[in-house]
């Protein structure tokens, strides 16, 4: 048996160069999470606990001309004392292709549980946060963002 090196003509690396290129452009739009996909991850961290809506605020745009840079501001509302306390929370967005954005954690020693932060939204989609009490107790807030220009995919 006889084995023949390959080598491959200039016009057949292009080609591979090509498909190479438009297979990477392609694949984060192929790959995005789902409604379910953030629901799968929020029954990894919390099992079927009940999550109630409230104490969460959420102030994002309706309409991101930028999907590149949408500011985000959460608040929620405790006496961040240490019978009572926010421990953490979890921001999720289902479009992109990983849908846990951000989690941050607090201790009665933060005074508050506030923050803030830019995040990069592929298209237009839901954004959902889960407050984690001391007690155990479950917040969620939903809103959704327009993405217009700019996002990973539009």
């Amino acid at each position: 048996m006889q084995l023949r090196s390959w080598t491959p003509s200039r016009r057949e690396t292009m080609g591979l160069g090509l498909t190479a290129m438009l297979a990477a452009a392609l694949a984060p739009h192929l790959v995005m999470a789902t409604e379910e996909a953030t629901a799968a991850e929020l029954k990894k961290l919390y099992g079927d606990k009940p999550m109630a809506p409230g104490k969460i605020k959420l102030d994002l745009p309706e309409i991101a001309e930028n999907g590149l840079v949408v500011p985000l501001n959460i608040d929620v509302e405790s006496p961040m004392t240490e019978q009572d306390y926010v421990k953490a929370v979890h921001v999720f967005a289902d479009g992109n292709p990983l849908p846990q954005v951000v989690t941050y954690k607090f201790t009665p020693q933060s005074g508050k549980a506030a923050a803030s932060v830019r995040m990069r939204l592929a298209q237009t989609q839901n954004v959902v946060a889960v407050a984690e009490m001391s007690n155990g107790a479950l917040f969620t807030a939903k809103a959704q963002v327009k993405v217009t220009i700019g996002g990973c995919g539009g």
